[in-house]
């Protein structure tokens, strides 16, 4: 029985990057060998172990065969007879099937020490096709890897792929799981420009076109380190508030996400004018936008505008000083003091708000 230490461990490495999880592969070893050895089988379709110590996942190498379209469709072989170049060539690409031993050597039969120091994303086999989800996986790697290219090769077999209609076999969870990963890279703008390029943009967010537009919105939203949200809320920025509703219910969005990015495209216009907005109108967008509750998410928004260059810093500071003027607004004295009109407290809270914002803003 052999171990390696396979994949993103191996590629980031050699990259000289930090290394946060390790994938091994163990050759020459059966399930019950391994459970023998102290190690503790969680895998559900195929043979994966935790180290009795580490907790990291050691698998079976396995062979695999497609048996139907999508991401789901295939059967793994495992046997104690499986080599470790057996298992590589059914990686995505040739950087992430670099294996390294015990003893530090390397295993590379496939030249991925060559394409890292080329910056080339090539797939390692035609293995490659029978997955859709790799497609995604390229262009979040090439999100976070922006200096890397894709090899021609690799190009025109995912195009080929997108032809054949394996992006639309994919399920909208696993889709959104690579787009936020990717998003949350240093150059999201990669990511699509390696869909658009592939042609599989126009079937995974149909509603920003070639995506262009949104590219240097994106970015902007990566170089502020940006949430999540923000982040979604900028690559939807040019939307109308239907079209982010059909993308966020296509790619089944967090809703956290898709209210923000609702809010953003309904609202955006305001934020461009903040400095133009009187008192009461500053007062009806924060109430639109539930500002005196979740202040925070408000904020959100701004930043997200601001990533379009839709919101300056002035603009930003006048927003956050009015609505903290009008949270500062005690609604229980108000009340208080309106005893036998309750049906005037809205009013007479919302006059409040606005004197407020008056005073501290001078509109």
């Amino acid at each position: 029985m052999k171990t390696y230490v396979v994949g993103g461990a191996v590629r980031d490495a050699l990259l000289g990057l930090p290394v946060k999880d390790h994938d091994h592969v163990v050759v020459g070893a059966t399930p019950e060998d391994m459970v023998k050895a102290g190690y503790r089988p969680v895998g559900k379709d195929f043979p994966v172990f935790l180290h009795p110590r580490t907790q990291e996942e050691y698998a079976l190498a396995r062979t695999e065969r497609k048996t139907a379209p999508g991401y789901k469709g295939f059967v793994f072989h495992t046997s104690s007879n499986v080599t470790l170049e057996e298992d590589l060539v059914r990686r995505d690409l040739t950087i992430n099937a670099i294996a390294r031993g015990d003893d530090g050597t390397l295993v590379d039969p496939y030249h991925g020490q060559q394409d890292i120091k080329d910056r080339i994303f090539r797939h390692v086999s035609d293995a490659f096709a029978e997955d859709p989800v790799r497609i995604l996986r390229l262009a979040r790697f090439a999100s976070r890897f922006p200096d890397f290219r894709v090899a021609p090769e690799t190009n025109a077999l995912m195009q080929r792929m997108v032809e054949e209609g394996e992006v639309d076999a994919l399920v909208p969870e696993r889709v959104w799981q690579e787009i936020a990963r990717g998003l949350m890279e240093q150059k999201p703008s990669r990511m699509l420009q390696v869909l658009r390029e592939c042609g599989a943009l126009s079937h995974i967010i149909p509603e920003i076109g070639d995506g262009l537009a949104v590219e240097p919105v994106v970015d902007r939203s990566a170089v502020q380190d940006s949430e999540l949200p923000v982040r979604f809320a900028a690559l939807t920025l040019a939307l109308d508030v239907p079209q982010v509703e059909q993308a966020s219910k296509r790619l089944k969005v967090p809703t956290e996400c898709r209210d923000l990015a609702v809010m953003t495209a309904r609202d955006r216009a305001s934020v461009d004018k903040a400095l133009e907005l009187d008192a009461a109108a500053l007062v009806s967008l924060f109430e639109r936008c539930d500002g005196f509750r979740k202040p925070a998410r408000f904020a959100q928004m701004v930043a997200a505008a601001e990533c379009a260059g839709r919101a300056s810093a002035p603009q930003r500071e006048r927003l956050a000083k009015a609505l903290d003027a009008a949270r500062g607004v005690n609604a229980g004295e108000i009340a208080q003091r309106s005893s036998g009109q309750p049906q005037m407290i809205p009013e007479l809270v919302r006059a409040a708000r606005v004197h407020a914002v008056h005073e501290v803003t001078g509109a």
